[in-house]
């Protein structure tokens, strides 16, 4: 058959690979310049490696992704990082039952309450009873209102915003049960990762269209992509036996206008949220104590979390710089989404000399990332919403990170449903 797969990101990498592993024809269209999708990397002249746009690392339970590493005979690094959080002005380690226990912004009872209700879900692998609660509501009930005001509160908030009061106990169980203490990381970065998976599918003679955006997708007796590319900026139209969107569905539905109105209206409340990082590069460190990661326990923190990813792999794969990302998840209408790099890190600035007094005398550059379709937000009996594979379009098939659930996205569950949806078109 001859397929095509629109977006290069892991999932339709995978799908593409698998795919022409079978025999069949695949073309591949991604919009960027590179491979990677949300996990797509950069690199600055100075350095060896590519670091991601957006920060991303794999546990070292990410079966789907680590299998294919291995196959591929991709070496992969798997140290163990430290992860902290910022708690009432104070940087406070926090990775293991150990750290909570020695934790003395809590009382003893409280710090045993909030162990045992992370302990309920981290060891619970039963996620089904969980999607028709609230997490804010468990988290509050079980481990306390100080605990959860504290600590968790300030994360929910400045991740999810609004919608934080309605997030599914089942995503928030996703994120504890998944959770390992070491960390793995594909040697040279995500994007070169991607770039050796993108070549296995040309030397399977699959093809693979870079800078070449979707204009649209019909399907009457086949499907049929057009789009163009900006090389030439011509119209072109190729037919193929089957097509895989992956693509998040508000992006599937711009291009397809014949989707009938049920399918519209039905998938209209399915939400994402943006990304926007903004990546320092200083020459020291930003952390005195090491830390990889730092969760900003604050309900006024315009920043989510500071990650500081030469903590975690070794600077000098970035001519010996130390790298740091700015994270937030926010919607597109917040005022943060639209500002300039400069304008971003005057916002930041206080909250960062908080950390470090002195970081901007070690200030080389900083430039910032956004992606508008990052991560999609679990309300309560999120499966009963689930957007099938199978679209009302004949032959074409929707493969995204909305459909991941339970778990959260990343990409090992991209590769598995990579996976998933070559199974399928296979069997037809």
């Amino acid at each position: 058959m001859k397929i095509g797969i629109i977006g290069a990101g892991f999932t339709g990498l995978t799908a593409g690979l698998r795919l022409s592993q079978a025999g069949h024809e695949v073309i591949i269209f991604e919009r960027d310049d590179k491979p990677g999708g949300l996990a797509v990397g950069y690199k600055e002249k100075e350095w060896d490696w590519t670091l991601e746009k957006h920060y991303h690392h794999w546990f070292t339970n990410d079966k789907s992704v680590l299998n294919l590493a291995k196959e591929l005979n991709y070496k992969v690094l798997s140290p163990r990082p430290k992860t902290s959080s910022f708690v009432e002005n104070e940087i406070v380690q926090f990775d293991s039952p150990l750290s909570l226990l020695k934790f003395n912004k809590l009382s003893p009872f409280e710090r045993v309450r909030m162990g045992t209700s992370l302990a309920f879900l981290r060891y619970n692998k039963y996620w089904k009873p969980f999607e028709k609660y609230r997490a804010e509501k468990y988290l509050m009930n079980s481990m306390g209102q100080r605990a959860y005001k504290l600590l968790w509160e300030p994360l929910m908030k400045n991740k999810l915003g609004k919608y934080s009061p309605d997030v599914s106990l089942a995503w928030f169980w996703a994120r504890i049960y998944k959770r390992t203490s070491s960390l793995t990381y594909p040697e040279g970065g995500f994007l070169r990762f991607a770039e050796r998976i993108a070549q296995e599918v040309t030397q399977n003679k699959g093809k693979i269209y870079y800078n070449s955006e979707i204009l649209n997708l019909e399907s009457k007796e086949s499907p049929s992509v057009t789009y163009t590319n900006q090389a030439d900026l011509k119209r072109k139209t190729e037919k193929f036996d089957a097509v895989i969107v992956t693509l998040p569905i508000s992006l599937f539905i711009k291009i397809a206008p014949s989707l009938p109105k049920f399918y519209v209206t039905k998938n209209a409340s399915l939400k994402n949220i943006a990304a926007v990082n903004t990546v320092l590069r200083l020459n020291k460190p930003l952390f005195g104590d090491g830390t990889y990661w730092l969760s900003m326990c604050d309900i006024n923190s315009p920043i989510l979390a500071i990650v500081e990813h030469t903590n975690f792999m070794d600077k000098k794969h970035y001519n010996n710089e130390h790298l740091v990302y700015l994270g937030n998840y926010l919607e597109t209408n917040d005022p943060r989404y639209t500002m300039s790099d400069k304008e971003l890190l005057s916002l930041y600035d206080p909250w960062i000399k908080k950390i470090n007094p002195d970081y901007a005398s070690s200030l080389i550059g900083y430039k910032t990332f956004h992606a508008p379709f990052a991560q999609p937000i679990i309300f309560r009996n999120y499966s009963k919403n689930i957007p099938s594979t199978k679209t009302p379009l004949k032959n074409v098939h929707l493969a995204n990170i909305q459909q991941v659930y339970p778990w959260d996205r990343g990409t090992n569950y991209a590769v598995e449903l990579g996976e998933k949806i070559a199974h399928e078109i296979s069997k037809i």
